[in-house]
């Protein structure tokens, strides 16, 4: 005996059709897997998460027809009825062909295992005659109400107005993209549901607030929410140039009490705050009187910045001492590298030109601009090179790497890794190297952040550099910038990296091969000159600057 659940072979698209069981002759089952049509011209599928059991009417005669079916008892009095009711949740079509139900996929119905199974269920029953024609239009009802339901549960409602919209993308884009897959130990799809339900969003200024509120559950102060303004303002500064007055800021690697306001990692050479003398490790306290204690960033970046020729009032800790600055903001030309040849002692002329190069930031410019100083330098008989990345507070990943091939014939930059491990591997074959083989030494200090640290991590870990200075900022994470349909956008940590060397240096830094002396200076015509004056105090010889 084989059962089928259809109507009458004699059934049209528009006669009524019945769900009946009868004894058939036994043939091979049905697959499952076939996609099939009702009456051979309407397809009638309908796509639900469900796997739904059959029930007959007597407690006593439950059975089990698959792993996924079962048979319990509905206490109608017209007989033996078939009901569906969900157990497990599977994503499947139900379709029909030929008067047959069956499966698509997801939950397969095991025809042989049902028929046996229903045979046994059928010797118990007294009737097993015609299932009425409300019978099929109720389990046809009950699957298309499960369908609905289920992809309600996949999207939180029925309707979402354009400001739950934005929300929802601002939680996809973390959802995908955040390192940390525990979201800080909190189940992130529950907070989703919560926020549509319980935070207003009547207005842009309420979403903003909810995707504020979603980001700070995280804990981490590199994640942040980019209004349109600010994230404009993030864009340019990886551009050729911006208006402000020229340092570049960050988190102390370590709050205390006596840290409590916004680091200075570096200051541009000739900008406003060099020129007033703000350094890398000073504390920012205020902006324009506004305490930077629990300012984020991004927000006092957009205070510096302004109209060109207009004034802000700094607070800074410098040390022990506190100090008010009156700057005015200018156009800072972000040209990232400048160079030039130093003479230091040695034998022959040839051997004692040394190329120095000063990196000031990883822009969109920064790898090719190398590559021409290096050129540049070549054409004037240099025979080794200083990369100097003192104050360098990074910037754009992708050129750290391009930076890293040009001093290196092979071996790893970095490793990216999650919370899983390595993730990814940047490493290269030596075919865009431009200088792999002279003497180089990298200047570091605690202002030498970001993508400078993964140069300079890349360059020691592979001995291809000697690392002078002092121990580098320690920013061990990378964030990636997302754009948000609205102009708004999202700074997300997606991953931290380490050394070629397996190294961890986040609030770690890089550690240099030796210090540099105390009074060495950071401007290239003092430095040329101590390494041209062996009676200085901050000379270094050549040797001095190429051994290990």
């Amino acid at each position: 005996m084989e059962v089928l659940l259809g109507s009458s072979p004699s059934t049209s698209p528009s006669s009524s059709p019945l769900f009946i069981i009868t004894k058939t002759p036994r043939r091979k089952p049905i697959s499952p897997s076939q996609v099939m049509l009702w009456d051979s011209l309407y397809n009638r599928g309908i796509e639900a998460r469900l796997c739904s059991p059959l029930s007959c009417k007597r407690r006593s005669e439950r059975i089990e027809a698959t792993s996924y079916y079962k048979f319990y008892p509905l206490g109608l009095n017209h007989g033996r009825r078939f009901f569906l009711r969900p157990i497990r949740r599977l994503s499947k079509k139900i379709s029909f062909e030929h008067d047959f139900l069956v499966t698509k996929s997801g939950c397969i119905l095991e025809l042989r295992k049902f028929t046996n199974n229903l045979r046994e269920a059928i010797k118990h029953s007294e009737i097993c005659t015609t299932v009425p024609e409300m019978f099929a239009r109720v389990a046809v009802g009950v699957m298309a109400v499960m369908a609905i339901s289920t992809a309600v549960n996949t999207t939180p409602s029925f309707a979402l107005s354009e400001e739950n919209q934005l929300f929802l993308e601002a939680w996809r884009t973390i959802d995908r993209a955040y390192i940390d897959k525990t979201f800080n130990g909190q189940s992130w799809f529950r907070y989703r549901e919560n926020a549509l339900r319980n935070e207003p969003m009547n207005t842009r200024e309420e979403t903003y607030a909810a995707i504020r509120k979603m980001i700070a559950t995280l804990d981490d102060p590199f994640t942040r929410f980019l209004e349109p303004g600010k994230f404009n303002s993030l864009r340019s500064g990886t551009q050729s140039a911006l208006t402000g007055v020229g340092i570049s800021i960050g988190y102390p690697t370590v709050r205390s009490e006596a840290t409590t306001g916004l680091m200075v990692i570096s200051a541009s050479p000739g900008g406003p705050a060099n020129r007033a003398g703000i350094s890398s490790g000073d504390v920012i306290l205020a902006i324009d009187d506004t305490s930077t204690e629990r300012m984020g960033i991004y927000d006092a970046a957009e205070r510096l910045q302004g109209p060109e020729g207009s004034g802000v009032e700094l607070t800074v800790q410098h040390g022990s001492e506190t100090r008010h600055l009156s700057l005015i903001r200018e156009k800072v030309t972000l040209n990232p590298v400048k160079s030039r040849v130093c003479k230091v002692p040695g034998s022959g002329d040839d051997a004692s030109l040394i190329g120095y190069i000063k990196l000031t930031t990883f822009n969109q410019n920064a790898s090719g601009a190398v590559r021409e100083a290096i050129e540049t330098l070549r054409k004037n008989n240099v025979k080794a090179f200083v990369l100097d990345l003192r104050d360098n507070s990074g910037g754009l990943f992708p050129e750290g790497v391009e930076i890293a091939k040009i001093w290196l014939d092979k071996g790893v930059i970095v490793y990216i890794c999650d919370s899983r491990g390595v993730r990814d591997i940047y490493d290269t074959d030596g075919t865009n190297a431009v200088a792999a083989s002279e003497p180089l030494t990298v200047l570091v200090n605690k202002g030498t952040a970001s993508a400078s640290e993964i140069l300079a991590g890349a360059l020691k870990d592979n001995k291809r550099a000697v690392l002078l200075g002092e121990p580098t900022f320690g920013k061990g994470k990378i964030q990636s910038v997302f754009k948000l349909s609205d102009g708004s956008g999202l700074a997300v940590t997606v991953a931290r990296y380490e050394t070629p060397a397996h190294t961890d240096i986040d609030k770690v830094g890089v550690i240099p091969d030796h210090p540099l002396p105390a009074s060495f200076p950071k401007d290239d015509e003092s430095l040329c000159g101590c390494l041209q004056n062996p009676a200085s105090a901050c000379h270094l010889g050549r040797a001095e600057l190429f051994s290990r």
